[in-house]
């Protein structure tokens, strides 16, 4: 039975395609339990059912309480903590303390209010640790790849970025400031709003009103589609080339 339970538990023991169904079921419930969170954000649907929330979590709580006692019990299975103490292994492990820190989120409400919406969105990261070996790690390692064969691309591009807008807002504050000492009294203001403005977020109703600013303000704006894209193209060229490369290899396996 342990070891049954040790092959849809563990996702290193899993040996078909995607999740077990264990695995699965355990993502829904975090998917859920987010989603709750966020619900419960909104005081008139908190106010109307606010035994829902209680039980819900309450019910949650108990079923991530026995999803981690399984994983305590079938750790003996994997030969890294065989042995009279391997279970103590497994619980001292990375990932059993960050399951364990994620039961503590659901405490969180009778320690801080404030802290608790805080604490229950970091269980969706446990999803990551649900999927990590399994056919969903492949993009995750195809994307690091990609990252590290262009890491000095993206070192570069980044450094435009940044000489682009340290230039802007210093000119920005050069002829703006005695104007709009609120939005451009400093550099580091001017920098704000050259910063919303490359990655075209906007910064609201806030404009340069000499020339010379408007001047500065439109060479960011246009140069900005240029420079914040760079990575963006980067990126995909390195996971195309990543991917390519990937399925030559299980080409040559098979």
């Amino acid at each position: 039975m342990r070891q049954l339970l040790y092959r849809y538990v563990d996702t290193t023991a899993w040996n078909r395609k995607g999740l077990s169904p264990f695995n699965f079921a355990i993502c829904v419930l975090i998917m859920v339990s987010v989603l709750l969170a966020v619900i419960e954000t909104e005081r008139p649907i908190r106010e109307a059912y606010p035994y829902l929330f209680v039980i819900s979590e309450r019910i949650l709580f108990a079923l991530f309480v026995i999803e981690y006692g399984l994983r305590v019990y079938v750790a003996s299975e994997n030969p890294k903590y065989a042995g009279a103490f391997g279970r103590l292994r497994y619980m001292k492990s990375g990932w059993a303390i960050f399951d364990l820190l994620a039961l503590l989120s659901f405490l969180a409400p009778f320690v801080s209010n404030s802290l608790a919406f805080y604490f229950r969105l970091t269980r969706i990261f446990r999803i990551l640790r649900v999927s990590r070996l399994g056919r969903f790690t492949q993009a995750w390692d195809l994307l690091w790849e990609a990252t590290a064969r262009r890491k000095f691309e993206l070192l570069m591009s980044a450094t435009i970025a940044f000489i682009l807008l340290l230039v802007s807002s210093a000119f920005l504050y050069l002829f703006e400031a005695e104007l709009q000492p609120e939005d451009f009294g400093s550099i580091p203001r001017a920098l704000w709003w050259s910063v919303a403005t490359l990655t075209t977020v906007g910064y609201g109703d806030v404009t340069p009103i000499t020339a010379a600013g408007k001047f500065f303000a439109s060479l960011t704006a246009i140069s900005g589609i240029g420079i914040v894209a760079m990575p963006t193209g980067i990126l995909a060229a390195a996971f195309s080339d990543a991917f390519q490369t990937r399925q030559e290899a299980d080409q040559n396996k098979e």
